[in-house]
């Protein structure tokens, strides 16, 4: 039934309620990182008297931006690409594969994701250090794919449900073995749901401050994230500076779900209910 012009307006000022009190933070911060301290001091949300781009040389100096984001390109490239390589073979395996024990591993992903990260996080940090890990981006990415390999395999195995098994039996028939009906028919058909996976993965891994707070030692391994925290100091706190960080480092993530964002709902919606 077609809703009544009152209710799409209320539905529209609502939504319109919403986008404005999501977006003010935004600009909160965009308007306060061309300030000068003082300025941002004396009117918080009033526009800038004069635009300062100082604000972001000193922090693509002091973040050392380019070092960081290729450290946060690198976890989240190797992080990503091992959770969907692992989570596919997994979730299609599992799916194709019907017993008591693929049930039970398939049980015990799911129940994995309801374990909150902050109670596994001490005996997560021994286990790196006993096994020579923590301190390095690569053992922080395979922690990820650790970390990760739950929520992919639900998706992948509810989407993979959809897939004919005509298909595989047709390149059984045709000499595929199992890997090769895999990478060769199953995968490519997984598209729509990798790049929701790889998109919501980039989100967190790029977005994460504790994990490679834990795991991160040395300064020139710092995340993109962990390396504006740097700025934050007990005595002196430039919000300026520290604001011009934040917008320059949520940059490539809003630009990235912008382009992408139509696969988010779209993905999860097939790999939760298909089957």
């Amino acid at each position: 039934m077609k809703p009544s012009k009152t209710t799409s307006l209320l539905i529209t000022v609502m939504l319109s309620i919403g986008a404005a009190v999501s977006f003010f933070p935004i600009y909160l911060a965009v308007i306060n990182s061309f300030k000068t301290q003082g300025e941002m001091f004396r009117s918080f949300v009033a526009l800038p008297t004069e635009i300062h781009f100082g604000n972001y040389a000193d922090a693509f100096e002091k973040i050392n931006l380019l070092g960081s984001t290729l450290n946060s390109v690198i976890i989240s490239v190797l992080g990503i690409g091992g959770i969907v390589l692992c989570a596919a073979l997994a979730g299609y395996k599992l799916s194709r594969t019907h017993g008591k024990l693929s049930n039970l591993i398939f049980f015990l992903f799911v129940a994995s994701m309801l374990v909150p990260f902050h109670s596994i996080m001490i005996p997560l940090t021994r286990m790196a250090k006993s096994l020579s890990v923590q301190g390095s981006t690569y053992g922080l990415a395979i922690i990820y794919i650790g970390l990760g390999v739950n929520m992919a395999i639900f998706l992948y195995h509810g989407f993979v449900k959809s897939i004919p098994r005509e298909l595989e039996e047709a390149a059984q028939i045709d000499g595929c073995n199992e890997f090769q009906t895999f990478f060769r028919i199953i995968f490519p058909l997984l598209v729509p749901i990798t790049v929701t996976i790889a998109i919501l993965d980039f989100l967190w891994i790029w977005n994460d401050f504790l994990l490679p707070l834990l795991m991160l030692t040395d300064s020139s391994d710092f995340t993109l994230i962990l390396s504006t925290n740097t700025l934050f100091g007990e005595y002196n706190k430039d919000w300026s500076l520290i604001l011009a960080s934040l917008v320059l480092t949520a940059i490539p993530v809003i630009v990235i779900y912008s382009f992408f964002q139509k696969f988010i709902m779209h993905g999860i919606a097939e790999g939760a209910v298909k089957g």
